[in-house]
């Protein structure tokens, strides 16, 4: 469930080193080193934490591990952080400045872990600045989904076992993605450019993706993508081209983890101006627009997929590909 060289490094300025590998399932993400923690340079560390005994018991990993054997839970597609880095006798006893949001925000672009789970809703607090409820959040770090779990330690004395258990369940059963098939175009005019919507989630991020969307049950693929393009574009004519590119992407999308394997299909039109016939903004989607290959190649929005100018320039200098190319995230 991860690749790479395990990062071994101690955070900065914290005497507990991170856990941590590319691609991982979920990163744990502690407030901050404890005494005991600190001097066994472990996670949870605590032998009255009942992290460890959690992911045991939940079957996340397939045996109880002791925190001086933390790496181990690399195999496991499993990480550890911490939200802030200074040591203290207690959580308390933290400032402000000692959470480090640029730095989880630079290690998920870093490592694109699936998700991040906070041990104890101040970790997230700490980070963001609001106050978050247990389980699943709307916000997202790109990608990666967050998930709140009632902290481990002993100070939180007042939530017995079974519930933090329950928890650590839901947790496990979130992580496994849900599996939403989707199909989308690349709508191309008479210019050669191509149609575009804008979408942006609840905490401002913003990205630029091709139309289209889920495949309901008992549609075809057809029938999926005329329907997509005459609600967000108020595309009815136009004759369905091949299919051309592939991707396979896992995201967190309103509280939930999703799976989408997504087929592309090319579609040509003479001109067209763009009419949606529901309310997009439903969606998420709050704009669209044309875009010619010059404008995609200077922009530094994000674009999904990312490499979409070079796969859009391929498409253009040497047509529709025999087989549907894999354009990745």
């Amino acid at each position: 469930m991860s690749g790479g060289r395990a990062s071994r490094e101690r955070s900065s300025g914290s005497a507990v080193p991170d856990v941590l590998a590319p691609g991982l399932a979920v990163v744990f993400c502690g407030i901050n080193p404890g005494f005991v923690s600190a001097a066994a340079a472990a996670h949870f560390a605590n032998s009255r934490n009942d992290f460890w005994r959690l992911l045991a018991d939940t079957g996340l990993t397939p045996r109880l591990l002791s925190p001086d054997e933390q790496f181990e839970a690399l195999k496991f597609g499993i990480g550890l952080t911490n939200a802030a880095a200074r040591t203290t006798r207690g959580s308390g006893d933290l400032r402000r400045g000692d959470f480090d949001r640029e730095r989880l925000e630079r290690l998920v672009a870093e490592l694109l872990p699936r998700a991040i789970a906070f041990v104890g809703k101040e970790a997230y607090r700490g980070l963001f600045g609001e106050r978050p409820d247990l389980g699943p959040q709307q916000r997202t770090i790109r990608d990666t989904g967050l998930f709140v779990l009632p902290s481990t330690s002993p100070a939180n004395a007042a939530v017995p076992y079974a519930e933090r258990l329950r928890w650590f369940e839901a947790l496990r059963d979130w992580l496994e993605p849900v599996e939403r098939p989707a199909v989308r175009a690349i709508v191309l005019d008479a210019q050669d450019r191509v149609l575009l919507v804008k979408f942006a989630d609840v905490v401002g991020q913003v990205w630029w993706a091709t139309p289209g969307g889920g495949v309901s049950e008992g549609e075809s693929v057809e029938e999926t993508l005329r329907r997509e393009l005459r609600e967000e574009l108020g595309l009815t004519e136009f004759e369905l081209g091949p299919e051309i590119w592939r991707r396979e992407p896992t995201f967190a999308w309103m509280g939930r983890i999703l799976r989408a394997p997504e087929r592309i299909y090319l579609v040509r039109v003479e001109e067209h101006e763009p009419a949606p016939t529901i309310d997009l903004e439903a969606e998420a989607v709050h704009e669209v627009g044309w875009w010619t290959l010059a404008e995609l190649e200077a922009t530094e929005e994000t674009l999904v997929p990312l490499g979409l100018a070079a796969f859009l320039r391929d498409l253009l200098e040497h047509g529709a590909p025999r087989q549907p190319v894999d354009v990745g995230v």
